[in-house]
């Protein structure tokens, strides 16, 4: 059982409250089963995360809708372990969600994990994403500072050079400029 997987376990353990359905969800190598859980009214969030994680880990798209809904949910745990799962999916709509996500400024406060997952995907849409949303982020009261932070250390992970302008603007905010910095020195120099 990996890390992530046993995190996630130990959380949902919790929040099952021993119910009999957990551990058949831990243990089944059924995907069909598992890809039923996401499908039948009335499962718990719970059992769906655990469902659509198991099936996102194991390459299986049904997954795919849950996952993104969970991606953009309140909670920061679940928010995390389906990133994990969604990296490693392998659907190709997976990067255009999390661009749509991470850049909707209803649900900005809820964008760090897509944000991350972009960077972690390097897809076409990372760098786009990553620089509206940043650009967003530099007024000065904007209390998204995670999320500004994500996107500079993620866009100097990609080191692509479209998000220079962005960068040197994020210089003059106290709580990103030495990220801006580091992620700058990252950005290949043009001759």
């Amino acid at each position: 059982m990996g890390e992530e997987l046993r995190s996630l376990t130990e959380r949902v353990r919790s929040e099952s409250g021993g119910a009999a359905g957990y551990e058949r969800l831990v243990t089944t190598e059924s995907t069909d089963e598992l890809a039923a859980v996401l499908t039948e009214p009335g499962q718990p969030l719970w059992a769906r995360e655990l469902a659509a994680f198991r099936l996102g880990v194991a390459g299986d798209c049904r997954a795919f809708e849950s996952l993104v809904l969970l991606l953009n949910h309140r909670d920061p745990p679940r928010c995390a372990s389906a990133a994990y799962a969604l990296a490693r999916l392998g659907d190709p709509r997976t990067a255009r969600a999390a661009a749509a996500l991470a850049t909707n400024e209803l649900r900005v406060a809820y964008a760090l994990h897509p944000v991350r997952l972009l960077v972690e995907l390097r897809a076409p849409e990372a760098v786009p994403a990553l620089i509206t949303t940043l650009r967003r982020r530099l007024g000065p009261h904007d209390p998204y500072r995670r999320v500004a932070l994500a996107c500079v250390e993620g866009l100097g992970a990609l080191g692509d050079s479209r998000a220079e302008p962005v960068l040197k603007d994020a210089l003059a905010h106290p709580r990103l400029a030495e990220a801006a910095v580091r992620a700058l020195t990252r950005i290949p120099r043009q001759r």
